[in-house]
């Protein structure tokens, strides 16, 4: 039995034993607080959270799902244009914006002062909620972060693209691609409205979409090898394009 075939056998059976939680989200209002239901790794990294909020000063916060929460696979680049922030990362992988207001009320924010909270949430969204919906959250997101740090900047990042992709590492199949197309066309109409957000002073919007784009328009596998995460090539891009805008917004 091949290893794919193995991790997919594995993947069924965790869906078998947490399926009555993967269906509600279908029907969870994005932007209303719920915690995620899984085998407990959300309220795991929850606490981890509030640890390094409450451990020492946070001069850069980063807030999201796990592309966010995957910058510690390049702890290097981190490291080199982070370290000097103080910064920490929130990010949890899975999380939707439901999610993200469920950790916000329940402490996350509490105790610190960032300068900068860069913030990116919504791919999880996108198959299920409205670009309308999505960006009606994020709204909302940015008015928690700006109501319990006052004095904080929001650096509002456009949603970074996706393509086909079976999560097990399997062929795409034609139902992928549609369903990548679907989500793409929720994230660019997301996008066009997380930008009318910008207001130039405390909420900045950026998007660096087209950085992870090669030539033909997709997405090169060196950055981002499952189509969807950076590998330590997109997180460079990602660092490399945030930096003047961040530079700015740091001082």
């Amino acid at each position: 039995m091949s290893v794919t075939t193995l991790r997919r056998l594995a993947f069924i059976l965790c869906l078998a034993s947490c399926q009555v939680f993967a269906q509600g989200y279908p029907d969870e209002n994005p932007s209303l607080p719920y915690a995620k239901q899984d085998d407990g790794k959300f309220l795991r990294k929850h606490g981890v959270n509030l640890a390094r909020a409450k451990s020492g000063p946070v001069g850069l916060l980063f807030i999201g799902d796990s592309i966010t929460d995957n910058w510690r696979k390049a702890p290097h680049i981190w490291d080199a244009y982070y370290g000097k922030y103080q910064a920490a990362n929130f990010g949890i992988g899975g999380d939707r914006t439901q999610h993200v207001i469920w950790r916000i009320e329940h402490g996350e924010l509490d105790g610190i002062a960032p300068k900068v909270t860069v913030l990116m949430l919504g791919t999880n969204n996108s198959l299920h909620n409205s670009a309308a919906e999505i960006a009606a959250a994020n709204r909302k997101i940015i008015g928690m972060i700006r109501t319990r740090l006052p004095h904080t900047k929001v650096l509002l990042l456009g949603v970074f693209p996706r393509g086909p992709r079976d999560r097990f590492g399997g062929p795409v199949t034609p139902a992928l691609v549609a369903e990548a197309a679907t989500r793409m066309a929720t994230i660019d109409a997301l996008n066009s409205e997380l930008a009318k957000m910008d207001d130039g002073k405390t909420v900045r919007y950026l998007d660096i979409s087209r950085a992870f784009l090669g030539q033909d328009g997709k997405i090169p596998f060196s950055i981002m090898p499952d189509q969807l995460h950076p590998g330590a090539a997109g997180y460079q891009i990602w660092a490399d394009a945030m930096q003047p805008l961040l530079d700015e917004m740091m001082k």
